[in-house]
């Protein structure tokens, strides 16, 4: 089992029983045990209905319709009507509370799991697809609905009616009995023949759609990148070979169960032959009535079907376990280390940011960054510049507690930021990406984020100072209510830039991280971008990934990263003056090479 971010497994296998996993889904069952308790008393009595129909024929038939007898027939067919229906009622119910308990279970579960996710470091979604990871919310969760609503509580039904059947066959007639259970054998063969199979199938039905879920998300998320370079084509042929995998998947399932079924029901022919040829002759004999043998054909029919049901509820066990497995294995990922419940920490405000010999790999061949050491005093603004691949934005990575460092602290006020308790620290430092994310979701609450903190003056003050207020209110269909597709797309790329401003500026956050876009843009859009950023920036501790000359030439210091270390520090002056790695992505910018 992999911890600190490994990557999913979507081949493991299950066991039909785990005590282990079975003991850590206990909890998830016990807020309903009630509920499922009611449901397993129901079963009991469904299954002791079944149990009763046959031997209430067989009075009908040796009391009253064999001697003539017409009087109690009436009594007996209401009887076995009131059978029915209770049968049908307890069926009625057993379902509802069963399913009902098993959706609230499945909405329990989720919930856990993606709270889960929601507190997990970067690094492991830089390492599990999100298609993936979808398919443990989705189709693992499922399946263990099934284990919870068809398997655990069912297979004790059928293990009662089984046993049941058993002691009416051999009350009935113990020779009989015996000759019934001659067929037994055939059954265990087919069976476990079936399992193992049906098994197989199983996994590569899970893997099947697991790969179909990851491969979707990933295409349909590089839709306008397929079709810019013409590779609907090859786009369309992979999808087609995953889609044949999943249908071969369930193909495989299908041809499986459309054996066993019928090989089941040929079984039972074969017992009710025997039956109807040692029964004859016992009937012929005088030593079993004709009631006890009619009553015997009809048990040994519901013989069959509790044992091929079960065979089928093996292999739900078997696949719960495995999507059990899978959702523990996420579960058991170490959450983020959010630090200390409660610190000794100095009130929010524009403080200072400061870096001590950090050293990072994102794995351990490559160091990305190499004893970096800096400090961004309170209110000032530091730039960061560099090539690609320099480390820049791993910088504000770490400094946001996305990743941690190999070696070295990173400090906020003075204080490690490993010291600061479970949210705390990302509401002292804002975010603004270049890498804008919007959600299908109103202007207001795209800038709120849904925080009740945030009420609508701020939302409007935001967006004012980010300069897309009058934009949204006088162009947008709605206005702040105006619901935005996905990831902002009917909006241009800079008016997604000030909207991300704007959410900056609703938050307040007195230390600002900017990773510049780098992205054209209209020269009116220029220019809003640059008012809403000095807006933006302004009284803040600002640590920048600077693309634009008119950043850098505002910045109080910059930092030139290169292949991980720092190499130059200093005002821009000082930099020029100095004619190494700045002058020379100076010149580059100036001449729109860079």
């Amino acid at each position: 089992m992999q911890l600190n971010g490994g990557s999913l497994e979507d081949e493991i296998k299950g066991r039909i029983y785990d005590h282990r996993l079975m003991k850590r889904l206990i909890p998830f069952l016990r807020p309903y045990r009630g509920p499922l308790g009611i449901a397993l008393l129901l079963i009991l009595a469904g299954a002791a209905f079944e149990l009763a129909f046959p031997y209430v024929t067989k009075i009908a038939i040796d009391t009253y319709i064999s001697k003539g007898i017409d009087s109690g027939l009436l009594r007996l067919s209401m009887v076995l009507i009131g059978i029915l229906v209770l049968q049908l009622i307890a069926g009625f119910l057993e379902t509802w509370l069963l399913q009902m308990s098993g959706q609230r279970i499945m909405r329990d579960m989720r919930n856990q799991l993606f709270d889960h996710l929601l507190h997990l470091e970067t690094r492991y979604f830089d390492r599990n697809p999100v298609g993936k990871t979808m398919t443990r919310l989705t189709s693992d969760v499922d399946a263990l609905n099934e284990l919870f609503t068809s398997g655990l509580i069912s297979i004790a039904g059928d293990l009662c009616t089984l046993l049941g059947i058993i002691v009416m066959l051999l009350y009935l007639n113990w020779q009989l009995a015996l000759v019934t259970f001659t067929v037994v054998p055939l059954i265990f063969i087919a069976t476990e023949i079936f399992r193992r199979k049906v098994r197989v199938s199983y996994r590569l039905i899970r893997a099947a759609v697991s790969n179909m879920n990851g491969f979707l998300q990933e295409y349909l998320t590089g839709m306008p990148v397929v079709q810019l370079f013409s590779q609907e084509r090859r786009a369309f042929d992979k999808f087609r070979a995953i889609n044949r995998q999943h249908l071969d998947a369930f193909q495989q399932t299908i041809f499986y169960y459309s054996v066993f079924y019928p090989m089941i029901e040929l079984v039972a022919a074969l017992a009710a032959a025997l039956i109807l040829l040692y029964g004859g002759f016992q009937v012929i004999g005088g030593v079993l009535t004709m009631g006890e043998m009619v009553a015997f054909l009809q048990y040994s029919r519901r013989f069959f079907h509790p044992i091929a049901d079960m065979s089928e509820k093996f292999n739900i066990f078997q696949s719960a376990m495995a999507a059990a497995e899978r959702i523990f294995t996420v579960l058991d990922v170490e959450r983020e280390n959010r630090g200390p419940a409660t610190a000794s920490l100095p009130p929010p405000g524009a403080a200072s940011i400061e870096f001590k010999n950090v050293s990072f790999s994102y794995n351990s061949e490559k160091p990305i960054l190499q004893d970096v050491s800096f400090r961004v005093g309170p209110g000032e603004r530091v730039a960061i510049v560099g090539a690609t691949g320099a480390g820049k934005s791993t910088i504000i990575n770490l400094l946001l507690r996305m990743y941690r460092p190999q070696s070295g602290r990173i400090l906020l006020d003075g204080i490690d930021i490993d010291s600061y308790p479970e949210g705390e620290l990302r509401r002292r430092i804002g975010l603004v990406s270049q890498d804008i994310f919007l959600f299908s979701d109103t202007i207001r609450a795209n800038v709120s984020l849904d925080n009740p903190e945030i009420g609508e003056e701020r939302v409007m003050d935001g967006c004012r100072g980010a300069f897309i207020h009058d934009f949204v209110a006088e162009e947008l269909p709605g206005g702040f209510g105006h619901k935005l597709a996905e990831r902002g797309a009917d909006l241009s790329q800079g008016q997604r830039q000030l909207l991300s401003f704007a959410r900056a500026l609703a938050y307040g956050h007195r230390v600002l991280v900017l990773d510049e876009a780098t992205s054209s843009v209209d020269v009116q859009t220029e220019r809003l971008i640059q008012r809403g950023l000095e807006t933006l920036l302004e009284g803040r501790t600002a640590l920048v990934i600077a693309h634009r000359l008119s950043t850098i030439e505002s910045a109080d210091r910059i930092i030139v990263l290169h292949k991980g270390r720092i190499r130059e520090e200093g005002t821009e002056a000082e930099l020029l003056e100095r004619q190494g790695l700045y002058y020379r992505f100076h010149i580059l910018q100036a001449a729109g090479v860079a």
